[in-house]
């Protein structure tokens, strides 16, 4: 019987570890060494295989990329878009990503509540309005958003990878929603 507090990683199926399919059961296993615990949209996705495949190959293509943008600031496009879109579950995930890769206890916080008031560059914040500006109106963006961004030394592939990270992860924060997908209780404490 779960108690109060414990809830189902998503409200769809969720195949046991040793049902998976090779390559996906090694993924998890190698997570699950690496951070203690297995992050929940790995189990949520799982019951998908393709999809699983598809999802992590486009994750790991725009959040572990070399390039401009660190991986904190990638993290920070995640959690402040996130928050916008309402998605509990990578607001709590990444922003623990988020703390770890900035290494400020802080930031997360800041960035989900209000990034305008975050302790971050004007730069960054640029970064963001322009994340926002494609998660919630991307019919809007122009060449004057293009331009704001030059103006802070983003090139056309630093402005490539903003867009993308908002766009998918709208995607994932979307899917997040629908499933009930719960953030695993070790994020909280992560980074802190």
């Amino acid at each position: 019987m779960k108690q109060a507090n414990q809830h189902a990683a998503s409200r769809f199926p969720v195949p046991e570890l040793k049902n998976m399919p090779d390559d996906i059961r090694e993924r998890i296993l190698v997570v699950q060494e690496k951070s203690g615990f297995i992050p929940n949209v790995f189990l949520a996705l799982a019951h998908r295989p393709d999809e699983f495949r598809a999802f992590f190959a486009y994750h790991d293509a725009l959040m572990e990329k070399p390039g401009n943008l660190s991986k904190a600031e990638r993290e920070m496009i995640v959690v402040a878009t996130s928050a916008v879109n309402q998605c509990q579950y990578c607001v709590i995930a990444h922003g623990a990503i988020l703390r770890i890769r900035a290494k400020n206890p802080l930031i997360a916080d800041q960035v989900a509540t209000n990034y305008r008031k975050a302790d971050i560059s004007d730069r960054q914040k640029a970064m963001l309005d322009f994340a926002m500006k494609v998660s919630q109106s991307a019919h809007l963006v122009g060449e004057p958003d293009f331009d704001t961004l030059k103006s802070h030394g983003f090139t056309e592939e630093d402005i490539w990878d903003i867009a993308g990270i908002s766009a998918f992860f709208g995607m994932s924060n979307r899917l997040a929603n629908v499933s009930s997908m719960r953030p695993n209780a070790e994020f909280y404490a992560l980074g802190r």
